[in-house]
């Protein structure tokens, strides 16, 4: 009896703080003021399944093109889902030297060629100075590599039980950051962080407070999972969308007749700009794009501006602040009623210093799952009191689901939204929740700086 009433007492209690959290937030705070705290974006560079310019990318998304089509990398002729957003005739000529490429995954391919583009961006040659004084920050996936895991299952499995020298190195904990040594892509100490991968945009906060410790300069994650590996896996859980005849259509976020994702990949990196008297960090990744930004810290918002102008690239957005939690709901589920994602949002503006009046453009995660599409539907009415007066789309309906990179391309397509004339709200807020209630929300606005 003693222990049914202190399961009861417990439960209640649990009750009560899930509706203290979810209940509306007191008066948000102000902005972020301190320009020694302030982030911003000041770059970009992109590669994929639209293209490696930045503005052919954010076009193809207004256009509303498909990136989904017939997997060619591979037989897939035996799997249930015979298509994906994959990236076809990427070139990595230039960038990596012949020995080196037949060694590699494609998942380093994308992210070197990426760390040379973003440096490019930044006015950085490989190998100064400045790429010695703090770490480059790998933030990957467990699907980082999968290529070359892929290779080891067919020479255990296929081809005598031999490992071929390249998948053993490939097995290494810091393969990838080593790789990228010595090519002079960031040389001090390497962080690999490999987490759940829907979580995305949790490494951008972390990627943020890293900045403001000024504990990291270079940052960033790949993916490449359009490997038999990954998508047996997603069709053994039935998450992918079954249309083999009509793979530019299978993603179709909200719509009634949804019935799973579409698979992608890419990767994105971001390094500091040229003189910096901040910190810098980079980051971001994202499977169906190839991402590459600048995110660096604002010392003095003015010699930021003027920094920018010297290399001719103005300050694109800021990173007000973000959140993250988990619904402890499900294993693969998101709680159905929407209440989890919904204090995610909440705590995420609250971070950020606005309020829900505030927000003109959400970028939804919207998978075309079943119960996802519907829990985060529910979660943006309760939170926003009129969500049809707030632009909003799902990324994912074009260029697929880029996994644990899908963060990042995600914000991207949120900070490069182009405002009308008539918008006066300018905060932008990019949603990713993920398998198991995993959620995490990123607010953006344009910058403004500080009146001196």
């Amino acid at each position: 009896m003693a222990a049914s009433h202190a399961e009861a007492e417990a439960a209640l209690l649990l009750r009560r703080a899930l509706a203290h959290a979810t209940s509306a937030p007191r008066r948000a705070p102000r902005r972020e003021s301190d320009p020694k705290k302030r982030v911003v974006i000041t770059g970009m560079g992109v590669v994929s399944v639209f293209g490696n310019d930045v503005g052919a990318y954010y076009d193809r998304l207004l256009a509303g093109s498909g990136g989904a089509g017939p997997i060619d990398r591979f037989d897939a002729s035996g799997f249930s889902t015979r298509f994906a957003a994959q990236i076809r005739g990427f070139s990595c000529e230039g960038h990596i030297d012949d020995e080196s490429n037949r060694r590699l995954d494609d998942c380093q391919r994308y992210a070197l060629v990426a760390v040379r583009k973003a440096l490019a961006s930044a006015g950085l040659a490989l190998g100064s100075r400045a790429m010695y004084k703090r770490p480059a920050d790998r933030q990957g996936t467990r699907r980082r590599g999968r290529g070359l895991r892929q290779r080891r299952c067919d020479d255990i499995l296929g081809r005598g039980g031999r490992l071929r020298e390249e998948g053993a190195e490939g097995s290494l904990p810091l393969h990838h950051p080593v790789r990228d040594a010595q090519r002079g892509v960031g040389a001090g100490l390497h962080r690999r962080r490999d987490r759940l991968p829907w979580p995305q945009l949790l490494r951008l906060h972390s990627t943020a407070d890293q900045i403001r410790l000024g504990r990291s300069d270079v940052m960033g994650g790949a993916e490449a999972a359009v490997a038999p590996v990954c998508l047996g896996g997603f069709a053994a859980l039935r998450a992918l969308s079954w249309r083999n005849g009509d793979p530019g259509a299978a993603s179709r976020p909200w719509d009634r007749d949804r019935d799973g994702f579409v698979l992608g990949e890419g990767t994105g990196m971001c390094a500091p700009p040229p003189r910096s008297r901040g910190n810098v960090c980079v980051r971001l990744c994202s499977p169906l794009l190839f991402v590459v930004r600048c995110v660096r810290l604002v010392p003095r918002c003015k010699l930021m501006t003027r920094h920018g102008r010297r290399r001719g690239a103005p300050i694109l957005a800021e990173y007000l602040g973000g959140a993250a939690s988990c619904d402890a709901h499900h294993l693969m589920d998101p709680r159905p009623d929407g209440r989890g994602a919904a204090a995610c949002i909440r705590r995420s503006l609250e971070d950020a210093g606005v309020a829900p009046e505030e927000v003109n453009y959400v970028n939804a995660h919207a998978t075309s799952s079943l119960a996802g599409d519907l829990a985060e539907v529910k979660a943006l009415k309760q939170v926003f009191k009129n969500p049809s007066q707030i632009k909003m789309n799902a990324t994912k309906s074009m260029i697929g689901h880029c996994l644990g990179a899908a963060g990042g391309l995600e914000a991207i397509a949120s900070h490069n939204h182009r405002l009308g004339a008539s918008d006066h709200k300018p905060i932008r807020i990019s949603n990713s929740f993920g398998f198991g209630g995993h959620n995490s929300v990123a607010v953006f606005a344009l910058f403004k700086p500080i009146p001196w």
